[in-house]
Parts: C-alpha cells; structure tokens; sequence
C-alpha cells in the first residue's frame, strides 16, 4: 500500500519558482514510474512530465524548458522543478506513481498558483 504525500505548493507572481515535492512511503519506489500531473478548473486532467524507473523523462510541450522532474531514489521522493511560472500554470497539481501493470496511486494534490 503506497501511500503518497505532496508539498511544495502555493501562490507565486509570474516569472516565478517553485519546487514540488512528492514523498512516498515504501522501498519499492526505485522501481516506479513517476509522472506529475495537473487540473486546472474545468479542464481535462493532463500529464505535465513523466520519468520512468530507469531515468527517462518526457515533458508536454506547454512546460518544456521551464519544468524539470527528478527523482531521489535513496529518499523515495519525486521533484518537479518549476521556472518562469505563467498563469496558464495554475492548477491542482497531482503526483502519480505505477509499477508495471499495477494499479497506479495518486497524491493528494497540491494547489499551485500563479498571479500578479
């Protein structure tokens, strides 16, 4: 039973940083895929970057450049670095971890807002 807790949300004027956290619980998270998601208010939930077990991150088109995701595995812990902050980047943000074909766990999400 993964259990998954999120930090590192709040407000941030445009032009902004700031840095998610995603801490699960367990010694199996070396062997997760991670991704990081985000809902904003009457939108469609969207993956915002992705990193596999082996290290391989992919990012939608909106966050590239901007956004890093990262992994500690000695600290079961996931990153999403975010830079230059829009407003277009305000949302629910939701950490995601799968192994394999198994059922996937959500975190709980964290509020991220982005205004002047």
């Amino acid at each position: 039973q993964v259990q998954l807790v999120e930090s590192g949300g709040g407000l941030v004027q445009p032009g902004g940083s700031l840095r998610l956290s995603c801490a699960a619980s367990g010694s199996s998270f070396p062997l997760h895929n991670m991704g990081w998601y985000r809902q904003a208010p009457g939108k469609q939930r969207e993956l915002v970057a992705g990193i596999t077990s082996a290290g391989s991150t992919n990012y939608a088109d909106s966050v590239k450049g901007r956004f890093t995701i990262s992994r500690d595995n000695a600290k079961n812990t996931g990153y999403l670095q975010m830079n230059s902050l829009i407003p277009e980047d305000t949302a629910v943000y939701y950490c995601y971890l799968r192994w394999g074909s198994r059922p996937g766990y959500w975190g709980q999400g964290t509020q991220v807002t982005v205004s002047s």
